[in-house]
Parts: structure tokens; sequence; C-alpha cells
């Protein structure tokens, strides 16, 4: 399946137009998002990636459902978002299960408080266990789950609540290089079986590339869309991409976008996670 940008001729199924968010400091106004416009189609795996600031989290909250916009729409199959719905799940990188609920317990909660019946609840609950390759811990509680696990059992809560949207805010941030490696290709692995649109915010450029169909590069100062790149690489991704040509194309060209539109006091950071990126 190659890298698909959205077909005008569909209706969207997220809808982000002209959003503004702003916030008043004393006599001041901050713009954490500076008329903001965005679609993605059904089932496409979108990531945000830009400098700290530049509003990615807070596109995501008012998408969720979770805040408001200043100004601007967010709409979900033609409809306005009006606070949080079952059809948009939310991973953050906490990964907030309960941790006197075994692996199964915490994948059923969201099912038993929507009042769904003990069997169908056990049925959703193996089978997304299953998926994110839990199956051996399902009965294990969260205190005996490395921190891959744990996000892996946060992906197969969301999906059990079947959404037709699932928002990730940098749900691997914590996690060490390699792990994170390995959560991006489960995920993936998941989402190829399981369709769903996406939104993934992140501050990894490799990430970025890897995951997506289209890169979404954010400015800030006021928060805004600086760029979007098409990623033409076909599904499934493979450990071999990362060090193909095409795929270092790719990420450089994302990487200057996102050090162009980065504060100065920012660029050191990014210039050491990129060498670093570069080494691994």
């Amino acid at each position: 399946m190659a890298g698909t940008t959205m077909n005008t001729d569909e209706r969207p199924k997220i809808e982000i137009n002209d959003i503004t968010k702003v916030y008043e400091l004393g006599k001041e106004q901050f713009y954490a998002l500076g008329g903001v416009s965005l679609t993605l189609a059904d089932n496409e795996f979108v990531t945000v990636v830009g400098p700290s600031g530049c509003g990615k989290s807070t596109m995501m909250n008012i998408l969720a459902g979770l805040d408001e916009p200043t100004s601007g729409t967010a709409r979900v199959d033609g409809k306005l978002v009006k606070g949080p719905s079952p059809e948009r799940g939310v991973i953050f990188q906490q990964y907030a299960l309960f941790p006197w609920l075994t692996v199964r317990k915490n994948v059923e909660f969201g099912l038993k408080t929507a009042r769904v019946s003990a069997a169908e609840r056990h049925e959703r609950a193996e089978h997304f266990i299953e998926m994110v390759g839990l199956t051996q811990f399902a009965d294990a509680l969260p205190k005996m789950l490395s921190g891959g696990m744990k996000q892996r059992c946060a992906i197969a809560r969301a999906y059990a609540m079947n959404p037709s949207i699932l928002l990730m805010d940098e749900p691997f941030g914590a996690l060490d290089a390699l792990t994170r490696v390995k959560m991006q290709e489960h995920l993936l692995h998941t989402w190829e079986q399981e369709k769903r649109t996406v939104m993934f915010i992140t501050h990894d450029v490799d990430e970025a590339a890897f995951l997506a169909n289209r890169v979404v590069v954010m400015a800030a100062r006021p928060g805004r869309i600086q760029k979007i790149v098409n990623v033409d690489l076909p599904y499934p991704r493979t450990e071999e991409m990362r060090l193909s040509r095409e795929f270092a194309d790719l990420r450089n060209e994302i990487w200057h976008a996102v050090y162009h539109q980065s504060p100065k006091s920012d660029r050191t950071d990014a210039i050491t996670a990129n060498q670093e990126s570069e080494k691994s």
C-alpha cells in the first residue's frame, strides 16, 4: 500500500478549519494556534511534528474535545466537535493504567463503563490483547510490565472501544530508543490489521516519517502549519526502509523544515537529536 493523500472527492474524516487558540497572560495575549486548517481522510495515518510550543498538543486536545478553540471549528464526519466522544480514542505519553487491575481488566474497563456485556467485553479484550502481543501477560498487573508493554496495553484499551479515530500525543516519548522503534512497528502492525484514522503527535522526525501517510510540520509563535510532506513509502514499513536513500531524503526534508522553524534557543537540542539519530 503506497503512502496516500486525501481524495478530495470524499468527505474528510477530520476537518480542522481556521482554528485559533488564544491564552490571556496578564495584559498580553498568547496565540497557541494562529489559524490552523487541516483535513484527514478516513483511515489515514498523519503525524504532526514541530518545535516545542508550536501548538501540536493544543490542536489535538481541541480535536479530542478536551479543549475549545478561541475561533474556528473542528469536525468529525461533518459533525462539530463538542466535548469528548467514544469515537475519538486518546492515548497520551502517560500510560494511565489502573495499577490494581490486570491487563485484561484494564482493556475491559471502558467497555464495562459503556455497559457492554461481559461476553462481548471478554471477546474484544482478548482480540486486541492478542493483536498487541500481550496474551501471555493478560493476567499481569501493570507493575509487572515494561514501559513498552504498558503502552501496548493502553493501545489495546483504546482499540477495544472501537473508535473511528485515534489521537496519540507522544505515546512513545518516555521509552528508550530500541523500545520506541519496536513500538512503532507494533503500532503499524495493529493499524494495518484494524484501520483507523490516526493523528500522532511527536518530536521525533524519524518516527514521524516512518509511521505516516503524511507528515504535518508545524511552526511556533503563533502555532501554524508550515509544511505538509507526503510519504510515498509502501506499507508494511520495514526496518530496511529506515536505511534506504528514500527514507534518508524524506527524513532530511522534514528535519530541515522543523529546524528552520525552531527558535534559535532550541536549535542546539535539535542538532544534537539529529546527530544522535544518524548514529543509531
